[in-house]
């Protein structure tokens, strides 16, 4: 196989939010009447943004996460713009927001083919 160089593409970045205080979703529907919010079969409510194209979940502990950005620092934007959000609806936040990436999904090409079963040989060899 030809040498070439990898191609990665960050595919998702799941970031974790706290606000350190309880929400009150019902509080939080009535003011953004686009959100979804099925207490019955999830706990949490989910609120999408357009830019970043992202889906942020809240939970009335307080606790968010971000899904669908494509960077550390899309996830950290698309979690303030949705703090931003809440506090323009009439939601009262006091404290800091706590922040951190817990999962990145990414895709790589490698430019050719791999055969599989001669690569679990020498890796097995190898362990």
């Amino acid at each position: 196989m030809p040498r070439t160089r990898a191609i990665i593409n960050i595919q998702n970045v799941v970031a974790s939010a706290t606000l350190n205080q309880k929400v009150d979703l019902n509080a939080v529907v009535k003011s953004f009447p686009g959100v979804e919010y099925r207490p019955e079969q999830f706990p949490g409510l989910v609120f999408r943004i357009k830019r970043p194209k992202t889906a942020t979940l809240i939970f009335n502990s307080g606790k968010m996460v971000c899904t669908g950005a494509k960077s550390e620092k899309e996830a950290r934007r698309a979690v303030m713009t949705v703090v931003k959000e809440l506090k323009k609806g009439g939601i009262i936040i006091i404290s800091k927001l706590e922040f951190k990436v817990q999962n990145i999904v990414a895709s790589v090409s490698l430019g050719g083919k791999i055969e599989l079963e001669q690569a679990v040989s020498k890796l097995v060899k190898t362990m």
